[in-house]
C-alpha cells in the first residue's frame, strides 16, 4: 500500500459538503509547490478532486472554501458557474460540460481521511496559506 497522509478526520465533513485543503507537493524538479484539494462527503462516502477547473485550470473557489452551490448540492465554479457532481467531479452544466475534475485517491483510516498516491513536499505542509 501507499503511504497515507492524513487530512483531517472524518467528522470534519459534513453530509453533502465539502472542504478545501492547501498542501504541499514534490514537483518533478524535486520543488515544492501548493497542491490545492477539495473533500466531499455523501453518506460515509468521501471523495478527493484537485480544485482546478477543467476549463480554465483555476481554483474553482474565488473566496477561499466557497465552492460549492447556494444549496450546498453540488460543486461549482465561482468564476463561470459550472456545476459537478460532488461524487464524480463530472461537470454537468457549464463551459467545461462532461468534462471532470481530477480525482484524488483518498483512503480512510481509523477516522482520518487520508490522501495517498501522491509525492507530498512535506508531511506537514497543512499548515500552507489556503489562499
Amino acid at each position: 500500500m501507499s503511504e497515507l497522509f492524513a487530512i483531517c478526520r472524518t467528522n470534519e465533513i459534513e453530509e453533502e459538503q465539502g472542504h478545501g485543503f492547501c498542501l504541499a507537493i514534490r514537483t518533478e524538479t524535486g520543488e515544492s509547490k501548493p497542491w490545492h484539494i477539495l473533500i466531499t462527503r455523501k453518506g460515509s462516502r468521501f471523495f478527493g478532486f484537485e480544485n482546478a477547473c477543467p476549463h480554465t485550470g483555476n481554483r474553482l473557489d474565488v473566496t477561499p472554501g466557497e465552492f460549492m452551490d447556494e444549496d450546498r448540492n453540488f460543486l461549482t465554479c465561482g468564476r463561470h458557474r459550472a456545476q459537478f457532481d460532488i461524487d464524480t467531479g463530472r461537470c454537468f452544466i457549464g463551459p467545461c460540460q462532461g468534462q471532470s475534475l481530477k480525482p484524488v485517491m483518498l483512503v480512510i483510516d481509523d477516522g482520518d481521511v487520508c490522501v495517498t498516491g501522491i509525492d507530498l513536499a512535506d508531511e506537514d505542509g497543512l499548515d500552507l496559506d489556503a489562499g
